[in-house]
């Protein structure tokens, strides 16, 4: 059956289109053709003709023109536009006229890397330069053997900036050719270098053009880039040098019609705004689409949602008479041969389905699927239209369906459908000055080359301190000066390129007996997703986490068949260590600063397959993870605070009388200062919490006029619960005050303004902060020394505030809801009219 029979039956689907927030058609659109540039040699052009890819089109004749005539060049335009004739043409043309000249061609994964080998390859064998311009591809899978015969015979060398960092810089004099000659550097997929990737990757460009310098030459750089609000900053960002820009309106290739869904599952609980899982409702589209024959990606946020979709698709897809092994799962991970394996079959079609996250989001070759289900609003424009890209590839007519969850994000876009039709998409932020980051970067520089006193690295003016603390450290020695290295250590080995922190943790399967290595995370995740007792999923087979050696960096999982997926939260606390700037001058005071913030993981709970019901809790024995950030605060003036108190706005701190000191270390001795939910114990001098069964405030205690208090603090009325357990009680009881609900509105709406992940971000509301004595809320960089994210929160604060107050006005729940404020119970009514009331009095 055919893509448009599969439409056509969801369009007839009443029970379906009810739930449709939009269906969007995107016309097919014609091809915009250029006259060749005048100075592009000859024999490329018989080759393009020859491959049937004449003539160009506009966007491909600007960026070469722009190239040719001596520019760094950024070119921005759609999926599957042509982007890399934009680079081969001009880095081609150099090398027919220099026999000496060489390119680095650098992309993200390897996957991408082998793909473009491959039609490159191609190219060459219709311009009859196969054997004078050698390609070769270097990356972890290259044998040994082989790579010294790349090193000498390859004039494009094709990596990733991983085996850059580990395998070719370190080892530059066994590649001094490459750097003497090298005329052309090519940065593919732009828009992923951003954030704590994009910053390190930065810092490797700035080793990359130290060595050229070295070697006497100063390559060009080519960069593309799919669709992001600031390409020309990111590239000149990341490159630190000028750029051409070549923009989408320029983009003359032609597009197949598609069809865009929203779909927004429908509400099971009209009060509370509760909807359908999004991720059942994802598995019954996918199963919609799997049933018509329609070859089908289905998209996820993250690696435990890609798991348990896999299951469901499986499960739903062995239903329809299929064989289950056709439904793979594909994400960060798995090892490289399977995800070879399920590319390979993808695109020979005997993979039916695959379940991927953000992985298979890039231009990897997967042939010609029809449809795209995105499980969640993947976080960013750019993102939820990479992925939509992946579907019609190369057929005429294509689908992609997005399912809201009930995230805030996701309610905005299903809300607001024209956002992504209209607006422009967000910012792409890196910052390679981030200490934390730098400074592992100056070590693999100074091993890679002395350091001269005086000298720069890249932009990095104020380098002379880091040296100076190296050689402190005994990493560096001065001596005439210049810095050398002289510890043991082979820096580049212990620094990850996708981490703001070293040392990932390993994961290994003994079951059998023997180790088997079958992934890894980043250590700041470990204490969520490796705790002793978690349930890990690969390629939906399912691990029981049976030990984490956390120092030496080594999770051990046995394979169990459990019906159940394991849910760790973190609680933090926070203490500012210095301001940068503030403004005090409106109801809501901002600053933007430096904190330390403390994680702690104490307890996760099991969660049962489909039904998604809680099976019980496990504590979690970790130590408290504490990094310095960057982070934003805003705190409410104290005679704003006094107004809102006396309309019933805000909350004064709660007053929980003379007899609660007394009653609640009587608690904690009763319960043996362990939580009575999961067990875990006090550690590291941190309290457990003291929670009231029955809630304190309807108790009706009045100081002065009555001792409700000792009714409400009586031992029978109290439990010690630990802080994750807390938070969990206090949300299930759906306790919120129209602070709480500000936060979280803030906390869910701030990525729409930054092109980053929500959990990129982490924030805290506090009745009375200890640093400005109010209420106060704060957002803070995740990253250990901050990426920029929180300090742009700081300007767009206003614009912020309005968006908040936007989505919680529009939103249809009656008293709040997982869209807006947060989820409320029996006691939380008003909750939404008082947090919108409370944003409308800090935007006078």
């Amino acid at each position: 059956m055919s893509i448009e029979e599969a439409l056509e039956r969801l369009r007839l689907d009443t029970e379906f289109m009810k739930n449709v927030s939009v269906w969007e058609r995107l016309p097919p659109r014609p091809a915009r053709y250029a006259d060749f540039p005048a100075d592009l040699d000859p024999r490329l052009i018989s080759a393009l003709r020859s491959l049937d890819n004449a003539p160009l089109y506009t966007h491909q004749v600007v960026a070469v023109e722009a190239a040719l005539a001596g520019e760094n060049v950024v070119v921005v335009t759609g999926t599957a536009s042509g982007k890399t004739h934009c680079y081969n043409l001009p880095v081609l043309q150099t090398l027919l006229a220099d026999p000496e000249a060489r390119a680095l061609y650098l992309f993200p994964t390897k996957a991408l890397s082998q793909d473009q080998a491959a039609a490159l390859g191609e190219f060459l064998e219709a311009l009859g330069a196969v054997e004078g311009v050698p390609v070769r591809t270097y990356d972890g899978d290259t044998p040994t053997a082989r790579r010294r015969q790349i090193r000498d015979e390859g004039r494009i060398l094709i990596t990733n900036p991983d085996m850059l960092h580990m395998g070719i810089l370190p080892h530059h004099p066994s590649w001094a050719r490459l750097f003497e000659n090298l005329r052309w550097i090519v940065l593919d997929e732009l828009h992923v270098y951003r954030g704590v990737f994009g910053s390190n990757v930065a810092n490797l460009l700035r080793r990359l053009r130290r060595l050229c310098r070295f070697y006497g030459s100063e390559p060009r750089f080519a960069l593309t880039s799919a669709t992001i609000a600031n390409p020309k900053e990111l590239a000149e960002k990341l490159i630190e040098a000028p750029v051409h820009l070549v923009p989408p309106d320029l983009d003359g290739s032609p597009r197949a019609e598609k069809h865009m869904i929203i779909y927004n599952p429908p509400v099971i609980d009209p009060s509370l705004g509760i909807r359908r899982a999004y991720t059942l409702e994802s598995m019954r589209i996918a199963e919609r689409f799997l049933g018509t024959e329609v070859q089908t990606v289905v998209f996820a946020r993250a690696r435990l949602t890609t798991e348990v979709l896999l299951g469901y698709v499986r499960d739903a897809y062995e239903r329809l008479g299929g064989d289950p092994k056709a439904i793979r799962g594909y994400r960060g991970g798995y090892l490289p041969l399977e995800r070879r394996e399920i590319e390979r079959g993808l695109r020979e079609g005997v993979v039916k389905g695959v379940v991927a996250t953000n992985a298979l989001e890039l231009g990897v070759d997967i042939g010609q699927l029809g449809a795209a289900v995105v499980a969640g609003y993947p976080g960013t424009i750019a993102s939820l239209w990479q992925q939509a890209g992946r579907a019609g590839r190369r057929s005429e007519v294509s689908a992609a369906v997005l399912v809201a969850s009930a995230a805030p994000l996701d309610q905005f876009v299903a809300t607001h459908p024209r956002y992504l039709f209209e607006n422009p998409p967000e910012m792409g932020l890196i910052n390679p000055d981030n200490l934390a980051i730098l400074l592992r970067h100056l070590r693999c520089a100074a091993f890679e080359l002395p350091f001269d006193e005086g000298e720069n690295f890249g932009d990095f003016t104020d380098v002379e301190g880091l040296l100076a603390f190296l050689a402190e450290e005994g990493d560096l020695h001065r001596s005439h000066e210049t810095y050398t290295w002289v510890a043991d250590a082979y820096p580049a080995e212990s620094v990850s390129l996708r981490a703001s922190g070293d040392d990932p943790i390993v994961i290994q399967d003994v079951s059998q007996g023997r180790p088997v290595v079958i992934g890894e995370v980043d250590r700041a995740a470990g204490p969520i997703l490796l705790h002793e007792g978690a349930v890990y999923t690969h390629e939906g087979r399912t691990h029981l986490v049976q030990r984490l050696d956390w120092e030496n960096a080594l999770a051990e999982v046995e394979q169990v068949d459990v019906d159940y997926y394991t849910d760790a939260a973190e609680s933090v606390g926070l203490e500012v260590l210095e301001v940068y700037d503030a403004d005090e001058h409106a109801p809501a005071r901002r600053a933007h600063g430096w904190v330390e913030v403390t994680a702690t993981t104490t307890s996760y709970r099991k969660v049962k397959r489909y039904t998604h019901e809680t099976l019980g809790y496990g504590s979690i024995d970790l130590p408290p993870r504490s990094f310095e950030t960057s982070a934003y605060w805003f705190w409410i003036a104290p005679e704003t605070v006094d107004r809102l108190e006396a309309e019933g706005v805000l909350l004064p701190p709660t007053d929980y009388g003379p007899s609660w000191p007394n009653a609640r270390e009587a608690a904690r001795t009763r319960d043996g200062h362990r939580c009575r939910q999961c067990g875990a114990p006090e550690r590291d001098a941190r309290a457990h919490e003291v929670h009231h069964i029955r809630p304190f405030r309807e108790f009706g205690y009045i100081p002065g006029e009555n001792q409700n208090d000792r009714l409400a603090n009586d031992l029978d009325n109290l439990i010690t619960l630990c802080p994750t357990c807390h938070h969990r009680v206090e949300s299930a009881r759906g306790k919120r005050t129209a602070l709480s609900g500000l936060a979280y509105s803030l906390r869910n709406i701030a990525p729409l303004y930054l092109m980053c992940d929500p959990r990129d971000l982490g924030s805290l509301a506090e009745v009375r902060s200890k640093s400005t004595g109010g209420p106060t809320i704060t957002i803070f960089d995740r990253v250990p020394e901050g990426l920029g994210l929180s300090e742009r929160l700081y300007e767009l604060h206003g614009e912020m505030l309005s968006g908040a107050l936007d989505m919680v006005r529009t939103c249809r729940c009656e008293d709040g809801c997982p869209a807006c404020v947060g989820p409320v119970g029996p006691g939380g009514r008003e909750v939404k009219e008082l947090t919108a009331r409370l944003l409308e009095a800090l935007l006078e």
